[in-house]
């Protein structure tokens, strides 16, 4: 019957060409487009990430930086507390990788143990801000009124604090240590996520499937765990992305103060602070690796959370 009707139509208008009648290759992509299967929104949030060459090399760096901090010090022939007087402060060898130390400790397998005193108080503090900042930030936002205004007011006095300061003084008063890091970085912490869920929220709670949930009597808790957060995971892992470095960076800081990790663990802030004291003397390689790897992981952070706030949002959806 097709057959026929194109032979009809041939007929009628006999000067058109006879290849007239073919679907051009162009048209045939169209209508491939068109029965395409359509993709969720994380499969084409991950799609567009796949596409940022940038963010995905931070995201490469980040995965085999928690390899090496996993099983670096097992890669290294050197214990990471193994002292030899003999070979103190060697310059990077075959033998010893980054160096020695003034106790001729390996630098190399310290390292990255101190990448996992850093990825550790990295990704602790993020967990904690995320838990109370989405518990916080929904449940103000979500309630509003009088509600709302008397829980951002906490938040507010909060935020106004110097962060590094409230961080410094917390250690000072409860003396230097990895859980008092993990602490002072919390007090405080949560307050930027607190800010951004409560945001998302006010604007979502408005929307028709939230208010058919309340029309059907869902409960509060419900309504925010299955309609609003998932709604607002989105600037919810960016922010992570970004509260893990500044993280580090606090602890980092505050090892080289000496109020951080104390001896005879090491974290890349503590090794930098070592390090600083050798450097005029030419003991570069000190100071050089734990700056070098501190410098690039919140590099490698800050990309990939660009690329994530590129590929989570909505509005570049296609």
């Amino acid at each position: 019957m097709e057959l026929r009707k194109q032979h009809d139509n041939r007929n009628l208008a006999p000067d058109i060409p006879d290849d007239w009648f073919v679907p051009k290759a162009k048209d045939q992509d169209a209508a491939e487009a068109v029965v395409r299967p359509s993709l969720s929104y994380w499969q084409d949030a991950w799609r567009r990430l796949l596409k940022n060459k940038l963010a995905m090399a931070g995201l490469f760096f980040l995965i085999a930086l928690a390899f090496m901090a996993i099983f670096g010090p097992m890669i290294s022939p050197h214990n990471v507390s193994e002292q030899s007087l003999a070979n103190q402060n060697l310059p990077p060898s075959s033998k010893y990788w980054f160096g020695t130390d003034e106790l001729g400790r390996d630098v190399f397998a310290r390292t990255w143990y101190g990448a996992r005193i850093s990825l550790f108080v990295g990704i602790v503090a993020a967990m904690i801000d995320f838990a109370i900042g989405v518990i916080y930030g929904g449940i103000a936002g979500y309630k509003g009124g009088r509600t709302d205004n008397a829980m951002m007011r906490v938040v507010e006095i909060l935020y106004g604090l110097p962060y590094l300061l409230v961080v410094i003084l917390i250690s000072v008063v409860m003396g230097p240590g990895l859980f008092t890091i993990i602490f002072a970085l919390s007090v405080t912490g949560w307050v930027g996520m607190a800010r951004i869920v409560r945001g998302q929220v006010l604007q979502i709670k408005n929307y028709e499937f939230v208010l058919a949930s309340k029309t059907f009597g869902t409960k509060t808790s419900r309504i925010i765990k299955k309609n609003l957060l998932p709604n607002t995971m989105g600037p919810i892992i960016v922010q992570m992305t970004l509260t893990v470095p500044s993280a580090i960076f606090a602890e980092a800081f505050l090892s080289f103060l000496g109020l951080g990790i104390q001896p005879p663990f090491a974290s890349w802030g503590s090794m930098a602070n070592d390090g600083l004291s050798t450097i005029l003397s030419g003991h570069w390689w000190r100071l050089f690796f734990p700056a070098f790897f501190i410098s690039l992981t919140m590099f490698s952070f800050n990309v990939l959370g660009d690329g994530l706030q590129d590929a989570l949002d909505p509005k570049l959806r296609r």
